[in-house]
């Protein structure tokens, strides 16, 4: 069985690295203000399809392969690191653009849209860290059915994610008008969220954990 502790940290551990930015919050957040919410939509389901592929590869024994080559989970990381750094830089560079300001973008098909919103997801550090490092870590092995409190925990992590960032689709075009009628506040935004992306991408190159087996 699963334990209530363990859904109830693997929550907060979600909500925590949701309310990051990071690329998922980039993605969608652009796609909303540049092509409305149903664009939004769509690019949140394909994130959602990246969790159920990272939910089935490491309870179906991806995090074994990262155990037995520790070598390729690093080179995971660091890639994933560069990754943020450059998103990063991106914003805080001179010049940089918010990513609530309005830009001129093309209008991508749902199903270009779709297949974005998954590869985003599927190419985002976070996500790779919180299946391989952190959700086996609130599994009690002593329970048993460690298979099925893996697919639990991680249904857990996937409500949450994809809650919050309904939540910020929904709002991104609002928040986009009440930013874009106070630049400073817009500065103000660019800088932190760069800010944060900088300080993610330190934590993720730095991070010397290792991922568990114990969900497989």
């Amino acid at each position: 069985m699963v334990e209530l502790t363990g859904v109830l940290g693997v929550a907060m551990v979600a909500l925590g690295m949701v309310l990051t930015p990071g690329p998922n919050m980039i993605y969608l957040v652009s796609r909303s203000i540049t092509q409305g919410r149903r664009a939004g939509v769509v690019s949140l389901g394909g994130v959602a399809v990246g969790f159920l592929v990272y939910l089935l590869a490491t309870n179906l024994g991806l995090s074994v392969v990262f155990v037995a080559v520790p070598e390729l989970y690093v080179a995971v990381k660091l890639a994933g690191a560069a990754y943020l750094a450059y998103l990063a830089w991106t914003a805080l560079k001179p010049g940089g653009v918010s990513v609530f300001a309005p830009q001129e973008m093309p209008h991508d098909s749902p199903r270009k849209l779709f297949t974005m919103g998954l590869m985003t997801n599927l190419l985002n550090p976070k996500i790779a860290i919180m299946y391989l490092s952190l959700i086996p870590q609130f599994i009690n092995l002593e329970s048993g059915h460690v298979l099925f409190q893996g697919f639990v925990l991680g249904s857990v992590q996937i409500a949450v994610a994809l809650t919050v960032n309904l939540s910020i689709v929904l709002a991104a075009g609002s928040i986009a008008v009440f930013l874009a009628r106070r630049p400073s506040w817009l500065k103000v935004q660019r800088y932190m969220m760069g800010t944060a992306l900088a300080l993610l991408a330190v934590s993720v190159a730095l991070d010397t954990s290792m991922p568990s087996s114990g969900s497989s």
